[in-house]
């Protein structure tokens, strides 16, 4: 793309903090502001590392290993940006690494992606931004936001419905949406590798990062049984009728719809339906225990920062890549709602959220309770 130097001129005093990683999406977010004619600053955060792993396990954050400083920082400077590392070690482990243990602990699947855009990156992110001048963050999700009046925006779908990560930004709100930018959300990822190969960027090849930040081997497993190993106690498996069939070997290593590493015998396959951290009890039933047309959630968030005064349709997504169920919206409180789905879908998990979608736009979402 080329930008014109009308508008190259109006963009010079406009200050945008990108927070890079030194992947391709933020890489090339990076280079069209530049491209653009911002006055671009590149932030990365210092997140907390597991300093306890050992073997096989890699105590680096891959957000912020050595090879992905390096990689942001030779970015930067072949873009010609000011480029400033922060340390945000001690608030990561105590808004997401924590809220990920108590989780677990607590019986659920809980989604540290969502804390850490809620906490980190469009709160302390957002205020380091700020502190620096900058009318914007700037990030490399693929979503996009929409001003629709003076003080009103709209967070929308991602061009790329493969890679859309609306799902997650579903936390924010009308303050953090007035100075946010997502450069490649109206990009697909082909096309976005496409840029960085035209920007001269060598991160153009480099593969997308798809396990937790924190968790670099993907198994969330070990890093339980060292922090959280009181959560780890094994407990009866019960069937619907509350009959025990076999024992678990702690809450916190099953989710609901799992079939596997259940072991136990019988002419139909079972699959975890419930947890109850309480009794620490685990039930399994048929597949078709795992169908739900109703779900409450709860901590809700509306983007337009306005609650709902009735009830209302709208699709549900209950998974960050699944597929929106048609359903009734019914608002309880200001954060609280009940989600009534036209068809049952399957597996709704407690601690995911449930994400209100009208079209393309995010109206808002909540954690699933129950």
């Amino acid at each position: 793309m080329t930008t014109s130097p009308a508008a190259k001129l109006a963009n010079a005093g406009t200050r945008v903090v990108i927070a890079m990683s030194g992947g391709v999406d933020s890489s090339v977010a990076a280079a069209l502001l530049v491209e653009q004619g911002y006055d671009v600053i590149g932030l990365m955060l210092r997140l907390w590392s597991d300093e306890s792993a050992t073997g096989s396990r890699s105590s680096h954050n891959k957000c912020c290993a050595p090879d992905a400083i390096i990689e942001a920082r030779a970015i930067a400077g072949q873009l010609a940006i000011p480029f400033h590392v922060i340390d945000a070690q001690q608030i990561f482990r105590e808004q997401v690494v924590q809220f990920f243990l108590d989780g677990y602990s607590a019986g659920t699947t809980p989604n540290p992606c969502l804390e850490c855009n809620r906490h980190i990156r469009w709160t302390f992110l957002l205020n380091e931004a700020l502190s620096l001048g900058a009318q914007y963050l700037a990030t490399g999700h693929f979503a996009r936001v929409q001003q629709q009046q003076p003080t009103s925006w709209q967070l929308l779908r991602g061009t790329d419905a493969a890679k859309d990560q609306s799902y997650v930004l579903s936390v924010l709100n009308q303050q953090q949406l007035a100075h946010a930018m997502f450069p490649v959300g109206a990009y697909t990822k082909a096309e976005v590798r496409e840029l960085a190969r035209g920007f001269g960027l060598p991160v153009h090849s480099r593969r997308d990062s798809q396990d937790l930040c924190f968790l670099p081997d993907g198994d969330y497993r070990p890093f339980l049984q060292e922090h959280a190993p009181a959560a780890l106690k094994p407990g009866a498996i019960t069937d619907g009728a509350g009959r025990q069939v076999g024992m678990h070997a702690g809450l916190p290593l099953y989710t609901i719809g799992q079939r596997k590493g259940l072991r136990l015998a019988g002419p139909e396959p079972q699959y975890v339906v419930a947890m109850d951290a309480a009794a620490n009890t685990l039930r399994v039933g048929p597949r078709s225990a795992l169908a739900s047309t109703r779900l409450r959630a709860e901590r809700v968030n509306w983007v337009s920062g306005i609650v709902p005064a009735d009830a209302f349709e709208a699709q549900v997504q209950i998974r960050a890549h699944g597929t929106p169920a048609a359903a009734r919206i019914i608002p309880e409180g200001s954060d609280e709602v009940t989600v009534e789905f036209e068809t049952a879908v399957q597996s709704a998990t407690p601690g995911q959220a449930a994400v209100f979608y009208a079209g393309a736009e995010i109206l808002g979402g909540g954690v699933i309770a129950s």
